[in-house]
């Protein structure tokens, strides 16, 4: 596309970047997979696979999406060595689109859920000025959020409202000017629920299960799960990180990017674990409940603390900034490519992107507990159907895609690409190259196959 914009500075895309990377990932799912897999040894093996995997793939990632600087289909073309690269490489971009579409069909559900919750807490329906019992947290959640589809359609609508208005703006204009103030606001209202929460009576016994790794739990399952996470929370394998590079300039430093993008990603979840696990060991609540951990869970912890309603209240606005800068990019993906493939002017693709994935996506997503509760998928409801369809298949199979592409086809000239910005880091990035080369394919390989097993072969 011409006159293609850049980030107004370097600081600002790690910005974007983090904010696309943090998101539920790290604030929702990375709790409750500790509380389900032990611990502190799920911290543990997530904090290494994240240096040891994550990083080398944002790396592939970003050096596939400045090298053309075009949307996450036409980033896969181009000529190496005077020729054309084959058209069929093309399907890794589309396989991205995919996945970008099933994420989001949920994704947006959840920040309905959200919403609806913040709406309940400050119209008094979530009464937290006093101690709840867990089966009235139980209860809430069903009728609030399994068995509400008009109240979760509303909130629903008026999230994927608020994305709209940001992302007409422009890609570089409006996520780059939210990511300036929302990252800003997201991260101290995390610093409060972390001060608040470790300086609970119980907090200690919280923190020695949160930090403490029991080696027992370490296992072939949690090695798989983890990988998993790494890409869900990093967003690889559905074009974020493509898209968000190639408006990039030639000049920066994407080692040092990819890097700080790693470390970020990685202290914001275990920041994320802090706000939760002390205190519920405080009020002797189980951390092993799963994806409803946030939702059934906490607001039983809210009720017990001074000023509960207000942290509540902070916590799910934490979840809602978390979601909003994370969605932006992810619709991104598709807004761009379908701007520069068929030409489609700004605001039509953004409503367009936006109207299919609200109707096709998340309405089902949203009816999958109730109206349409008796369509299954694999086995599934609609709404897990999105999510383990796109995970587990779309995402793993796309950052394969990626990584061969990178490692097999574009070869010196990724490395090339890298290097613009990165000079002083030549042999690091030698090193990265046979990495993602001859190691990570397999990796990700066998992260596939256990996935694809676990969520639908294994009963």
């Amino acid at each position: 596309m011409k006159n293609r914009k850049n980030w107004s500075s370097q600081l600002t895309y790690i910005l974007a970047v983090a904010g696309a990377t943090v998101g539920f990932g790290a604030t929702w799912r990375f709790p409750y997979l500790v509380g389900q897999n032990g611990g502190g040894a799920y911290v543990l093996v997530f904090c290494i696979a994240m240096i040891i995997i994550g990083i080398p793939m944002i790396l592939v990632e970003n050096a596939i999406g400045r090298r053309l600087k075009l949307n996450a289909v036409d980033a896969f073309g181009g000529k190496i060595d005077g020729k054309k690269i084959n058209k069929m490489w093309r399907i890794v971009g589309y396989m991205g689109l995919v996945g970008a579409f099933g994420i989001m069909a949920y994704y947006m559900v959840i920040g309905g859920w959200v919403l609806n919750y913040i709406a309940k807490i400050f119209s008094g329906i979530l009464d937290l000025s006093s101690p709840i019992a867990p089966e009235i947290a139980s209860k809430f959640y069903e009728q609030n959020i399994n068995l509400s589809p008009l109240d979760i359609g509303i909130a629903t609508f008026v999230f994927v409202l608020i994305n709209y208005i940001i992302l007409i703006k422009g890609a570089v204009e409006g996520i780059e000017r939210s990511a300036k103030y929302l990252m800003p606001l997201l991260f101290l209202l995390m610093l409060i629920m972390v001060a608040r929460n470790i300086t609970m009576p119980g907090a200690i016994e919280g923190i020695k299960f949160y930090l403490t790794p029991d080696f027992s739990k370490i296992t072939p399952k949690l090695f798989v799960d983890v990988l998993g996470q790494v890409f869900f929370a990093l967003s690889l394998g559905f074009g974020v990180m493509i898209t968000l590079s190639s408006f990039v300039k030639k000049d920066e430093n994407l080692v040092k990017i990819s890097i700080v993008t790693g470390l970020l990603n990685t202290t914001i979840a275990v920041l994320a674990g802090f706000m939760i696990f002390p205190s519920l060991f405080t009020f002797g609540i189980e951390p092993n409940s799963g994806p409803s951990l946030v939702f059934k869970n906490l607001p039983i912890v809210f009720s017990h603390m001074w000023a509960g309603e207000f942290f509540a209240v902070s916590f799910f606005m934490l979840l809602m900034l978390a979601a909003l800068t994370t969605s932006l990019p992810i619709y991104e993906v598709l807004i761009t490519t379908l701007r520069e493939k068929f030409g489609v002017e700004r605001k039509k693709a953004v409503f367009i992107v936006l109207s299919v994935i609200f109707i096709f996506g998340n309405l089902p997503s949203l009816m999958a507990t109730n109206i349409l509760a008796d369509v299954s998928i694999f086995g599934k409801n609609i709404f897990d159907a999105y999510d383990a369809i796109s995970a587990t298949i779309f995402f793993i199979l796309t950052s394969l895609g990626c990584v061969i592409f990178v490692g097999w086809v574009l070869k010196d000239e990724a490395k090339a690409e890298i290097s613009q910005g990165s000079q002083k880091y030549a042999k690091l990035i030698d090193i990265w190259y046979l990495y993602i080369k001859y190691v990570i394919p397999f990796i990700i390989l066998i992260v596939f196959i256990r996935s694809f097993y676990e969520n639908f072969l294994n009963g």
